[in-house]
């Protein structure tokens, strides 16, 4: 493959690239490139947030490029402040390696093992002497670190920013250093550490890495970035059938822009939402467990879905002898949908009017159901119902 035909696939799904002519003339001087991505494993498990990222990475390797994953084990003890309201609580460095243990099992299921350098970034920052820390923060300056919106917003309203929070930029950065990385690829919040990187590459006489971002993928409420602490991911360890599930608890709109940056592809508009999803949902279970499992999944999510009298389908699910109204809504979203609902969401669900029994509202949250529930609708919400059984 061509350096232009590389740099075309490469840039493809992309929301970001900075130094798009230093990428393609790294690509005809004809060497493989350190293509780096930094995670700091600060839970277990990864969702199919984090394999946006991960894919990219992929393909540098399939186009015969070296991937470097660093493993944060110093500066997950910090915390990543991207994003944040507050300060990270901190990690110890035993939690952080158990993390990464999962995390890289994981990793491996998209990256190919054997074409991965996997380092860690407590290999360098734990012999630095206090004289080589000041040197680090002499290369950057305090109204730098302020350009970031989060430190911006956070400062703005009156809450704290810890100084230990603005190193974090400065050791991701020096990361870039010390792999000597031509690309780093991160998602779009990692813009402004990502371009710490360049600056201090520059200032060590090096190439300065190219910028690669990726779209952040929303999760399943189709809102909020997809975060285990959000309730909204799908983990790439999930069963099968967990993963289906939560994938048909998409809304359309959602289903189309989860194509493009899973699957690659567009959805089929000729096809039917409900099959597209379908397919959706089976691609991705094939992905992470086998084409084998993928059939199984779909066949058991079809088989505890019927038909109404207006085409729609809906999860049966069986409350044995709960009727409590809250707890009732609360099954109902878990075995029908694999959501979780925390009895304030499901309060605030009633107030608005949007749980309703076979087309009658529920404003009351002592509200009880009747005992005879076979074939009632429960409404959850204007995008789920359940049919009871």
């Amino acid at each position: 493959m061509s350096p232009k035909e590389q740099y075309e696939q490469l840039v493809r799904g992309t929301a970001k690239v900075l130094g798009e002519k230093e990428l393609l003339d790294k690509l005809e001087k004809g060497k493989p490139l350190r293509a780096k991505l930094g995670v700091d494993p600060t839970a277990p498990d990864i969702h199919l947030g984090h394999t946006v990222v991960l894919e990219k990475l992929r393909q540098f390797q399939s186009l015969g490029h070296q991937a470097v994953l660093i493993i944060g084990d110093f500066t997950a003890t910090v915390g990543d402040p991207t994003g944040r309201s507050s300060t990270r609580p901190p990690l110890t460095r035993e939690e952080v390696l158990a993390n990464a243990e999962t995390y890289t099992d994981q990793a491996f299921k998209i990256l190919d093992r054997e074409q991965t350098e996997v380092v860690y970034n407590g290999e360098w920052f734990r012999k630095m002497t206090y004289e080589e820390v000041l040197k680090l923060n002499a290369r950057v300056t305090m109204q730098q670190m302020l350009q970031r919106e989060d430190f911006k917003s956070r400062i703005e309203g009156s809450v704290e920013v810890r100084l230990h929070e603005i190193q974090y930029p400065i050791m991701q950065g020096w990361d870039s250093v010390e792999v000597r990385a031509d690309v780093e690829l991160g998602g779009t919040d990692q813009l402004f550490n990502i371009l710490v990187g360049r600056d201090m590459q520059k200032s060590q006489g090096m190439e300065a890495q190219v910028a690669i971002c990726l779209p952040i993928l929303e999760g399943t409420d189709g809102v909020k970035k997809m975060s285990k602490s959000y309730g909204n991911y799908v983990g790439v360890d999930e069963s099968p059938s967990e993963m289906f599930g939560k994938t048909m608890s998409v809304s359309d709109e959602l289903m189309d822009r989860w194509y493009p940056l899973l699957l690659g592809m567009d959805r089929n508009q000729e096809l039917h939402p409900m099959e597209a999803k379908k397919q959706l949902a089976a691609s991705i279970v094939e992905r992470y467990h086998s084409e084998e499992k993928a059939k199984e999944a779909r066949d058991d999510f079809e088989s505890k879905f019927v038909k109404n009298d207006n085409e729609a389908v809906w999860p049966k699910v069986e409350l044995g002898q709960e009727r409590r109204i809250i707890a009732s809504v609360s099954i109902a979203y878990s075995e029908g949908f694999n959501l979780k609902r925390s009895g304030g969401e499901i309060r605030q669900l009633i107030s608005q009017g949007a749980i309703q029994i076979d087309g009658e509202k529920i404003t009351d949250i002592k509200f009880s159901l009747p005992e005879k529930l076979e074939g009632k609708i429960l409404r959850l919400d204007k995008k789920h119902s359940v049919r009871l059984i």
